[in-house]
């Protein structure tokens, strides 16, 4: 099981750790370094950034959202970050979810998830693989652009650059069994959003029949603590966050998941309260037992132990999220 560095997004502001984290991530030997973006800092930006300040680490987007840009446009991005990076680009993508394509996006929510998800990776990999010029006739990505408002001048065009890999991964965030399923089938690798090593089957059976070389990279926050309750805290807040407010009362893809993970009657607690402006409530209210299973953390021992359960599954890569070099150090030691 290989080990990735999980930067995410960006708060108020940038943070001037990130080049020095994934500098020594990449000193020692984890395999990759992600960035993220929600309505704020863009995934790619950054990537760029620290594979000017990198040498031998992959670099992964976790993940770049489909409404943001036209499929050509992430190919664009995405190949030309691999020339510039000498062929270490790694793209994750994901549809995310009502409130952010709407309310942010200004672009409607397709009505298929999963057939927008499927033209969507068919433009990029035929940009990619430019043996041609980009052409489909999609319900939502359409090349040329044939719409009843169209000028009827849009011609098939292939990329004046050459990709520098026809082969560059292409890794999906995926929560629904259907979703995983079609992951599986289209993309080179899935990026669960909660992972939790005793419970794989919520996923459905997709898992139990991957292709050979098929990544699967869930993220995790990884602390080394004396006490595991305060190493839960930070885990409880990110879960607050998106259990309670990424997402509408009645569509949160999130709360679905928690749901199907056995903590229906608490994902829909952490909602009600969170939504009614009760957020630390909303926080307390997410079980430690919930927050313990998706992530690590705890003394050295303890992660040592639970870290087995881990490299058991399917799982390839642990994307950790810490900002703790202690924490990236002692893990890099035990996953030797």
């Amino acid at each position: 099981m290989r080990l990735g560095l999980a930067l995410g997004y960006w708060g108020r502001g940038p943070s001037p750790d990130h080049i020095p984290l994934a500098q020594e991530a990449e000193r020692l030997g984890y395999d990759s370094v992600w960035t993220a973006e929600s309505w704020g800092s863009d995934a790619f930006t950054p990537l760029a950034w620290i594979a000017a300040h990198t040498s031998t680490v992959k670099l992964g987007t976790a993940v770049a959202q489909m409404a943001a840009r036209p499929p050509t446009t992430t190919a664009m991005q995405a190949l030309t970050l691999d020339h510039l990076s000498g062929g270490r680009m790694m793209l994750g993508l994901g549809l995310s979810g009502p409130q952010v394509v709407e309310g942010w996006y200004g672009r409607p929510f397709p009505k298929s998830p999963l057939t927008a998800t499927r033209e969507y990776v068919d433009v990029v990999r035929q940009v990619l693989r430019r043996e041609a010029p980009v052409e489909l006739a999609g319900r939502f990505h359409s090349h040329p652009y044939r719409g009843s408002d169209a000028t009827g001048l849009g011609k098939p065009l292939k990329p004046i650059t050459h990709p520098l890999r026809a082969d560059l991964p292409v890794l999906l965030g995926a929560e629904g069994p259907k979703n995983v399923a079609q992951t599986a089938r289209i993309a080179d690798g899935w990026l669960p959003l909660y992972w939790s090593p005793s419970r794989p089957e919520v996923y459905g059976p997709a898992l139990a029949d991957l292709p050979e070389g098929f990544l699967v990279a869930p993220m995790a926050q990884i602390r080394v603590c004396d006490d595991v309750a305060e190493g839960l805290l930070p885990v409880k807040m990110m879960l607050g966050f998106y259990i309670g407010g990424m997402g509408h009362a009645a569509r949160n893809f999130h709360a679905d998941l928690m749901a199907r993970m056995g903590y229906e009657e608490d994902a829909r607690r952490i909602q009600d309260l969170f939504l009614s402006g009760r957020r630390d409530e909303a926080v307390r209210a997410v079980p430690d037992a919930f927050a313990d299973e998706i992530s690590l953390v705890g003394p050295r021992e303890r992660i040592a132990e639970r870290l087995e359960s881990w490299r058991e599954g399917p799982v390839t890569d642990l994307l950790v999220l810490s900002p703790d070099r202690h924490t990236l150090r002692v893990l890099a030691e035990l996953n030797a």
